[in-house]
């Protein structure tokens, strides 16, 4: 027996009715975006990968599969050579989104430090990480939708990651104004 073809989603077999598959394509996708979101809760990255990998080859802009396939591919992040980290940076600089753009990334750059120290790598190679993981969520912070604190959260927890990391010194930044200071008078 040979290898089987790939399936899309959204066909159901019989005669192709390309109407009726369009009509039905975002509930279709909609349930293949939750069952995704499933497997991921269930710890079970791969199949979340391939669930979104079949959703985008029907709908290749589907915001919600993307960011699902990103993380399911930093879910499988060990901190070895062969991490596939550049995959789901480009995956994540593919969202429209600039908010979701730096927000993913930087969570990214985040996760991928974490796995390096679970890996034991030297910690050298992890604070850079971590601080470019701050820069992404900095900046989506300046950008967030009212109401979502994700970036500052994650903020939060590198900085309570960089400062549990044995022998790491932050430098305190000199404010660049004291709290008199305001802008020159035009």
């Amino acid at each position: 027996m040979g290898l089987a073809e790939l399936r899309l989603v959204g066909h159901c077999g019989g005669e192709y009715d390309r109407t009726q598959a369009e009509d039905n394509l975002e509930s279709r996708n909609g349930a293949s975006n939750l069952e995704a979101e499933l497997y991921r809760y269930l710890a079970e990255p791969e199949e979340t990968e391939s669930i979104c990998r079949d959703i985008l080859a029907v709908e290749s802009d589907n915001r919600i599969a993307l960011r699902m396939l990103g993380l399911a591919i930093c879910d499988q992040l060990s901190g070895g050579r062969l991490d596939r980290w550049s995959e789901a940076e480009s995956v994540f600089q593919t969202l429209t989104n600039p908010y979701e753009r730096l927000y993913y990334t930087g969570l990214l750059h985040e996760r991928r430090a974490k796995a390096q120290l679970r890996a034991g790598q030297p910690l050298r190679t992890l604070v850079p990480l971590i601080e470019n993981a701050m820069i992404c969520f900095e900046q989506a912070e300046k950008i967030r939708p009212v109401a979502d604190d994700d970036a500052l959260l994650r903020w939060n927890r590198c900085v309570r990651l960089l400062k549990s990391l044995p022998g790491v010194e932050r430098e305190e930044q000199e404010p660049a104004f004291e709290p008199a200071d305001s802008a020159p008078a035009a």
